[in-house]
């Protein structure tokens, strides 16, 4: 009886309900294709850690990004919060002032809140991480210099009793992709995607890219072995996700599958049954509520657009939302050019709003502010598309868009076909379309820019073109 009521005692006045609150730990690749990892179907890269640590958590097959670039959708993680609420809809932007993020929700709740790596959201008052050394802040990497697991190390065991929310944002396989042994993937036995020019220059990134994707892979098995170290791996929910799609042209910076689909495992021993997969429909709005629940927070909806999946971590439940969606408006990289989707998990619908304009994203055609090229496989993609139908038919693909596309991603990972026109689809387009007005709208989504030049301006001011909901 006194044990029980010393239990009750340390229970009311919070010793104890500290250690029952689990663990954060979010691992972030940076520009990985989803479907590039072995556990998505990947058929070249070699990714042990992370098959590993699918075998011990629970894989998401229909997990997604609102928009398929570095700032905003790490935004969209932090706040809960889709970009054109949160304010950061193009790259190099920033956040609405008063955007409230991770820290805000779990510190309230006894939560350290730490960042490692790569940062890159503003302003710094909506994103009040604690700043953890030791993993490169930035996309410029020197292949003789490594990474520092003290500083996590440090952070993680600082206080044993407190439970922490950490961060590590990882800057691989961003290019340039330097990191790695490229020597493991010859370029002559690579098996490219659908969506990717064959040629002899591509094949050579695509293999420096694989071998950052097996470097970044080490670097999540170190991570989850010093997790383990501490011995606080049995009471930390992990998350993994790959990010947006890779830099090659149709990943990143599009409204495609393979620019906002990203992979997503979480391992929570006890919590979640291992060695499982959910078709249920996730994105990263629904990471912060669902993170404020397995913590014990009583955040209300109206701080969110997203909502906790926690009950689909636990097993309770299959599915989760009906709809994922995306934009993009290619801001500063290029011409504005606006693109609005969703996707139900079977059907993908795009709407390009200027579908008379050119689509140019400098940094895909390796377009520099000096004009040097820093990607040089593009022009060997236009190159070959004089003589090769299937890269003329890819350099068509990026570069001039229909004012309405519409996949069967289930059947056509890539979306190759587009099927908008087909009277066979015609319902599904509709059903799809009416959806995306009935989001926009909710959002204040206002489309196109006004003043293209505007736009550009504001956006290399780091401020937000649209008006607050």
């Amino acid at each position: 009886m006194k044990f029980i009521a010393l239990f009750l005692l340390l229970l009311a006045t919070g010793i104890v309900s500290a250690q029952a609150r689990p663990n954060v730990l979010i691992i972030l690749a940076d520009d990985c294709t989803y479907n590039d990892l072995p556990v998505y179907g990947g058929v070249n890269a070699k990714t042990p850690h992370i098959d590993t640590l699918a075998a011990q958590g629970l894989t998401f097959n229909r997990a997604y990004v609102s928009e398929a670039i570095c700032q905003p959708c790490r935004a969209e993680l932090y706040t809960g919060q889709y970009p054109m609420r949160n304010g950061c809809a193009w790259n190099h932007s920033a956040s609405r002032p008063g955007t409230r993020s991770l820290p805000h929700h779990l510190a309230p709740l006894g939560y350290r809140v730490g960042l490692a790596g790569k940062s890159h959201v503003l302003p710094e008052a909506s994103f009040p991480f604690e700043s953890v050394p030791g993993f490169d802040p930035n996309c410029v990497r020197n292949p003789t210099q490594g990474h520092d697991l003290a500083g996590a190390r440090e952070f993680i065991g600082r206080k044993p009793d407190e439970p922490f929310c950490l961060v590590i944002a990882l800057v691989d396989p961003h290019v340039p992709w330097v990191m790695g042994d490229a020597t493991k993937y010859p370029p002559k036995k690579i098996q490219l995607p659908p969506n990717i020019a064959d040629t002899p220059k591509t094949r050579e990134d695509f293999g420096r890219y694989l071998a950052e994707i097996t470097y970044m892979d080490g670097q999540v098995g170190e991570i989850l072995a010093l997790l383990k170290e501490s011995g606080q791996d049995e009471n930390t929910l992990v998350l993994f996700s790959s990010e947006q799609g890779s830099q090659f042209p149709g990943n990143k910076w599009t409204n495609w599958d393979t620019g906002l689909h990203t992979a997503l495992i979480a391992r929570w021993p006890g919590k979640i049954t291992a060695g499982k997969r959910t078709d249920a429909l996730v994105q990263y709005a629904d990471v912060a509520p669902t993170l404020m629940e397995v913590a014990g927070g009583k955040g209300t909806a109206a701080a969110f657009d997203g909502r906790s999946f926690a009950t689909v971590l636990r097993g309770e439940v299959t599915d989760h939302r009906q709809f994922a969606y995306g934009l993009h408006n290619n801001i500063p990289e290029g011409p504005a050019y606006p693109i609005r989707t969703l996707t139900d998990g079977q059907y993908r619908y795009i709407r390009n709003l200027t579908p008379d304009e050119i689509y140019i994203e400098k940094h895909v055609m390796g377009i520099q502010g000096n004009g040097a090229l820093n990607n040089p496989y593009w022009p060997t993609w236009v190159n070959f598309a004089a003589d090769h139908p299937d890269t003329y038919a890819l350099v068509k693909r990026y570069i001039t868009r229909p004012a309405e596309q519409l996949y069967h991603t289930a059947s056509d990972p890539y979306e190759m076909t587009n099927l908008a026109a087909d009277p066979q689809h015609a319902a599904t387009r509709a059903r799809l379309s009416g959806e995306l007005d009935r989001w926009l709208a909710e959002q204040g989504d206002p489309g196109i820019p006004q003043d293209t030049k505007e736009a550009h301006q504001a956006a290399k001011r780091g401020e937000h073109l649209f008006p607050a909901r």
